[in-house]
Order: structure tokens, then sequence, then C-alpha cells
């Protein structure tokens, strides 16, 4: 079946195992991978890799690699490299618990980027050289173009600027997907750079393959492995509460008439409480959606199934197991409602701006001004990354942070003092939602937007004790946006010593 797929002739002699694949890089080397949020991640080459640098190790001998990809992969990629100790330098996103121990241990050093931003970095050489590109493909074509993927991510880039190339293709997932994809190739460096043409989300302004000099690949490696399957939690309570506030305040914006009816293009961050999130859609008001977002989850694949969302753009698809056979089994209705782009183009400013995109993003913590923390638990330790929200928060139409008012069994108060780690300003911040409430804080002061996100916010276990703050803040002089140094983030210290941040 592999050599079906497989039908450019100078690549099929390039066919090998992914050991000898593995053994064609060298220690040091810097990597792209291609993956996004489980989803399109070489599976073979980088466990060979592991287990090499594993051997070199015991051997006495020094290996790392440093390891660029699209987003967070699985187990197979950033687990098996982490494990052996075999990551210098990781960036943009990550996710896997491996990765992220040794990150926190500060045997990794994480570059944690804008989404949007990865691939011009790259471009315009502020990473350094890009050795070698390992890429999942579906296919190779007789003229040497790459049949995409589950997930485009970085992948154009990476093709275009590395070194040399190995190519994984995978003949497990659906043959349908081709034709889904929508590569643009009109970018360019500046001064040469001119706009991107897209006007609505769905719009295909590319091709519906990738490119690759043909001289430059080295290894071609057949796989048929499954990309990793998100399994999402049924929405709790607090999920639905966080969906009913969201809901009710799009309906709201409707009837002010600063949205259309059926609204404007929607983002989803990853996880539980966003996915939920595009569950209470299902049942809400709102008809023939769009969706422009990084990552299509089960959420918004029943939107699409159902006929409540029209079509949706994103760099990956990212699925459980049930929606998997779902998107399988009628892989022919959803290529005619998905396309899938570079992630450059998915996050990318001038477009979610454009578009104006409605960005609904998870956060760790808030503060009572509206800085977010999207990253880093009690200020150090990092979780997995800033990813995309930044892109779309920043410069969506109306932006949207949620979270759960408490964590821990309540031993941590989600909405605090100060944030003890800022990704994303107050000055980007418009709406932050709890399963208490939602604030609105648009055209408001620091003081103001301080009580509205106490009063309609924070659990009523921590209100008081946020009032408290916020009133000796205030009392303590008329400063524009009213702290108290010493104990703002005493919170946080008392949580590292006695396991809640409860006086």
């Amino acid at each position: 079946m592999a050599a079906a797929r497989i039908q450019h002739p100078g690549m099929a002699a390039r066919v090998m195992d992914a050991a000898q694949a593995a053994a064609l890089i060298p220690a040091g080397a810097t990597l792209g991978m291609s993956g996004f949020t489980g989803s399109g991640h070489p599976k073979r080459v980088p466990q060979a890799l592991a287990a090499r640098i594993e051997a070199e190790h015991a051997a006495g001998r020094p290996f790392k690699v440093n390891l660029w990809t699209g987003a967070s992969t699985a187990p197979e990629l950033d687990g098996a490299l982490a494990k052996v100790g075999g990551i210098a330098q990781r960036l943009p996103f990550q996710s896997d618990p491996a990765c992220r121990e040794r990150i926190n241990a500060g045997e990794i050093d994480y570059v944690d980027v804008h989404l949007s931003h990865v691939a011009q970095q790259a471009w315009f050489g502020f990473l350094g050289p890009l050795n070698v590109a390992v890429i999942e493909v579906l296919g190779i074509l007789p003229d040497g173009r790459l049949i995409p993927s589950a997930a485009v991510g970085n992948n154009k880039t990476w093709l275009d600027i590395a070194e040399h190339v190995i190519l994984e293709v995978n003949t497990l997932p659906p043959a349908g997907l081709e034709g889904m994809h929508d590569i643009y190739y009109g970018t360019a460096i500046p001064p040469r750079r001119k706009p991107i043409h897209l006007e609505q989300a769905t719009e295909r302004i590319g091709e519906p393959y990738l490119r690759v000099d043909p001289a430059k690949v080295i290894a071609v490696v057949p796989t048929h492995h499954a990309d990793r399957h998100t399994a999402f939690a049924k929405p709790d309570a607090d999920s639905r509460a966080i969906a009913g506030h969201i809901i009710d305040f799009l309906d709201h914006e409707v009837k002010k008439g600063r949205l259309p009816r059926n609204m404007l293009p929607l983002q989803s961050g990853v996880g539980n409480v966003a996915n939920a999130v595009l569950a209470g859609l299902l049942d809400g008001p709102f008809e023939d959606l769009l969706g422009f977002s990084e990552v299509l989850q089960d959420g918004m694949l029943e939107l699409l199934r159902t006929g409540k969302m029209r079509a949706a753009s994103a760099t990956a698809i990212s699925l459980s197991q049930e929606a998997m056979r779902e998107f399988t089994d009628h892989i022919g209705f959803y290529r005619e409602r998905i396309v899938l782009r570079s992630q450059q183009i998915s996050n990318h400013p001038e477009l979610v701006r454009r578009l104006g995109v409605i960005a609904m993003n998870a956060m760790i913590e808030a503060d009572i001004y509206g800085n977010i923390n999207s990253t880093h638990l009690m200020g150090s330790a990092m979780m997995n990354g800033i990813g995309g929200s930044g892109d779309f928060a920043r410069n969506g139409y109306l932006s949207f942070f949620v979270t759960p008012s408490t964590a821990k069994g309540g031993a941590i108060s989600c909405i605090v003092p100060m944030v003890s780690h800022v990704d994303h300003t107050e000055h980007d911040t418009q709406i932050i939602v709890t399963e208490q409430g939602l604030a609105d804080l648009r055209g408001l002061s620091p003081r103001q937007r301080a009580q509205l996100i106490i009063d309609r916010c924070a659990h009523p276990d921590w209100r008081p004790l946020l009032q408290d703050y916020f009133d000796r803040a205030r009392q303590s002089g008329a400063q524009h946006t009213p702290h108290r140094l010493a104990e703002a983030l005493s919170w946080h210290q008392r949580y590292l010593e006695t396991g809640s941040m409860r006086p």
C-alpha cells in the first residue's frame, strides 16, 4: 500500500526504515518536525531517533537535538525524545508530561512563541539554520508534490528552509483527506510582503499540496499509525455554565446590533472547557456559523455534522476516537466543509482582524485588573505554552478568556490580586468568564474592571478576600491601578508553602 502512495521515482528510491533514517540525523541538529495538537506528527522516525540517542548516551557520548514543531505532538515524538534526554531546545508549544518535566527541571531550553510568529521567525533567520525537516504526509505525487496529513502546522516553512528532508508516508489516515488542504505560497519576507487576499473564513487562496525540492529528500519512511486521539471529558456543570454565559452574551450582542445573527467566525482554544463551549452552541440560537481556528475538535465537528456550522478553517484536526470514526466514515461530507491551512495563515493577525474572529481561549488565572496567565503554574512552572491565544486575543473582534473560578478542590482561586505570570495584558483582555458569571471589560478603567471581575467572576468563597484586598489597595493611595505590592503575590506564596491560597 505504501508503494502506491509513493509515486515519485526519485523519492521511491530513498525508501528506508525508521532506524536508517534516524541514523542520518547528526547530534546537535535542529529538527523541524510536523505535528499540531496530537495530529500529523511523524511516528516512527522520532522513536528510532530516541533509541539511537539512548544508545549513544549509554556509550558515554552526548547526543541532543533542537526540536521545532507546529504545536504539541504526542508520546511518540515529544515523549520519546524527552524521556531519553534527547532535546536541547524545544519550541513553540508542548503538552507532554515528560517534556514538561524536563523543561521545568531546566534540562530543556523551552522557547515559548506565539504560533503565528514561529514560521516567520525561522524564515527570517532569527532562530538559526534548520538542518532536517521530518514531515508526515499521506502520499507523494508523481511530480513530487506532497499530500498533507491531518495537520499542516509549519510544514510548508520547514520544507522550504530545511537543508535536508525526511518524509514519513502514513497510509492509515483516510485518503479522502486529499483536497481538504489550502497551502498558500504567496508570502514573502519584508519589504516584499503583500496583503493576504483572504476575505472569507473558508475561502481558498492556495493549492491542495505541499512542495518540496526532491533533491533535499534524504529518506522516505513508510508508516501506518494513528494520530493521538484526544479524549474529551463530558461537559461538567462548570463548563456548561461558562458556555451558557458566553451564549447569553453573544445573543445580547446580536440584539444590540453589534453582531450579525449568524455571528462572526469562531475560534476556540484546545481543551475540555473550550470544547464544551462549542458543544453549548448546539443548543444556542445561532445558525449558519463559520469557524476560523487552529484546531478542529469534537465540538466543532458536531456543529458541522448537525448543520449549525456551515464550514470551518483550521490548521489541524484533533479528535477523540469516536469523533475520528465519524469523520472518517463521512469524509466526503467534511471535505466540502473543512479547509486545512498552514498555521501562519490560520493564526495570522491580519486575517484574524479582517475576518472579525470571535476568540475563546482557556487560561490558568486572571487578576482583578484583567491580566491573564495562560502558561505558568505559580509563576514559574511551565504548563504547556501560550499557543495561539495571543494571536487571537489581541486581534479578534471579541476575545473571551475562560476558566473555572477555582482549582485543586477550591484550594486555588483562579481570580487573584495579581497574576503570577503575564501572557496577555489587561489591554488585550475584553471578556473574562467563569462558571460564576461574565465580566465585559470593554471601555472600563482598571478600578472599574476590578470591581466587575470580583463581583461577576470570583467564587463566593474568595470574593470577600479579593474585595478586602482591593479596598485596602485603594485606601493606600490614589493610584491608577491600586496594588499592595507586599501582598499582591502572597496568595501564590501561601499555596506553595501550605497547599492552599487560603490565609
